[in-house]
């Protein structure tokens, strides 16, 4: 009988383990993500609807930096390949691209 090879061991399943908070954390910033790109002031004088946009970007830039300093850790990052990051980056840059022009 041959043992387990050590690449045969649970890594899939604690990659499964490890990727349900970063995916929690890039869902929660594409929903704050998708408000702020959403909300449309009525006029300049629309004060509530630019403070909604702000705090929609702050709460992105907030999840898409706790993924990223989730996947950071070392257990996390042997895990999961970098491209599990990419989209709450990329959320995290179109917040801030939207709170820069005008949020």
């Amino acid at each position: 009988m041959n043992a387990p090879s050590p690449m045969d061991d649970d890594r899939g399943c604690l990659r499964a383990v490890l990727a349900v908070p970063l995916t929690l954390l890039t869902l929660i910033a594409a929903y704050f993500c998708w408000t702020a790109l959403t909300i449309t002031p009525s006029g300049p004088w629309d004060d509530d609807a630019y403070a909604s946009i702000t705090l929609s970007c702050v709460l992105t830039l907030a999840s898409a930096g706790a993924a990223t300093a989730l996947w950071l850790l070392p257990s996390i990052r042997r895990t999961l390949p970098w491209w599990w990051l990419l989209p709450a980056l990329l959320l995290g840059t179109m917040a801030g691209v939207r709170w820069a022009m005008g949020g």
